[in-house]
């Protein structure tokens, strides 16, 4: 159920058969250019495709000028209310737009920010959210719904179809999960635009990541997204970690190392958290794909480290490395750590 149509954000393809491409936005204040940047550089090394930055006034446009020029990854500006700074900020570079059609006034001022887009090429992303939809469909369907969040997108696409624009990308945010499903899965029945999936407000880093991943997994595992963002209440780093692992886990995209460790039990006779807490952080440094098993006994581990290019299980006072299901040789247990990371080295 993928989009049929294809847009372009930069050099990422989005839609049309395109990977499912992984965006975060800065938390940053973007009229800061250098700490923009600065975060921007770790986002691109955590394998982050996208960048969004919020742009509440004429200096943070202003600003994109400098970001855009020097940013490794196409920046899309985020617009509230003031067309301006949507045209500052097309004329500044940026990759893509961020607009509720419906805030930034007449429909003059949208068929300005139209003809500046399709001067340069620009997707537009109309972003629709339940905590701001229109009085009349509040009216109409007393809550923010599944069907109140489609029609107020199908709106808006109508408005910029009616201006001939159609390189468009769609949001629905809701920050409760029934609905966010429900009204992807009928807006991708009535539109062949991509679709930018995300749970809004998902809330702290562990409520956020659960949320996030049940909602998203369950859209994607129906073919139903071409890009996310994770949104957390925390370093966007983690942003794009979970989006990548939500990724991985349905064999959507592959990037970097795979980790694969047991639940702790009475069995384990081996520090296995904060032996495997250890393995997942060396294993963010590494870009190709591997399979690394890290097990607390002999139960599940020799199974499982089968199953991985690399892997160690643990026993009393000591443990087995394995490599592709063979033993290599058993090691004590405070070099479990240095003799596996050792044997990844080899696997270059």
């Amino acid at each position: 159920m993928a989009s049929k149509k294809q847009i372009k954000i930069g050099n990422i393809l989005i839609g049309g058969g395109a990977p499912v491409s992984v965006q975060s936005m800065t938390n940053t204040d973007t009229r800061d250019v250098e700490t923009t940047l600065q975060q921007i550089e770790v986002l691109a090394r955590e394998k982050c495709e996208i960048i969004r930055v919020a742009v509440p006034d004429e200096e943070a446009a202003q600003a994109l000028k400098e970001i855009c020029r020097r940013s490794p990854l196409p920046v899309i500006a985020d617009i509230h209310f003031d067309y301006r700074l949507a045209l500052k900020a097309l004329a500044h570079g940026v990759a893509g737009l961020r607009i509720n059609p419906g805030n930034i006034g007449s429909e003059d001022r949208v068929k300005e920010v139209v003809a500046a887009a399709r001067e340069r090429a620009v997707p537009i992303r109309i972003g629709v959210n339940a905590g701001s939809l229109e009085k009349d469909l509040l009216e109409k369907y007393g809550h923010p719904c599944a069907e109140a969040l489609v029609e107020s997108a199908l709106r808006h696409v109508a408005l910029l179809e009616r201006f001939g624009y159609e390189e468009i990308k769609i949001s629905l945010k809701t920050s409760r999960v029934p609905v966010l499903l429900a009204a992807y899965r009928l807006l991708a029945q009535k539109v062949p635009y991509p679709l930018h999936i995300g749970v809004t407000e998902a809330g702290t880093l562990f409520r956020g990541v659960i949320k996030s991943s049940v909602g998203l997994g369950i859209l994607l595992s129906e073919g139903i997204g071409d890009t996310m963002r994770v949104s957390l209440t925390a370093d966007p780093v983690y942003e794009v970690r979970t989006a990548w692992q939500i990724l991985q886990s349905l064999n959507l995209r592959q990037a970097g190392p795979e980790l694969v460790s047991c639940p702790t039990c009475g069995r384990c006779q081996v520090n296995l958290i904060k032996l495997a807490e250890e393995v997942d952080q060396i294993l963010y440094q590494i870009d190709r794909p591997l399979k690394v098993a890290v097990m607390g006994c002999a139960v599940n581990g020799p199974g499982e480290a089968r199953e991985a290019d690399i892997g160690i299980a643990g026993g009393k006072g000591a443990g087995l490395l394995f490599k592709k299901g063979q033993v290599i040789r058993k090691v004590p247990e405070e070099q479990l750590l240095s003799a596996l990371l050792e044997e990844i080295r080899r696997l270059d």
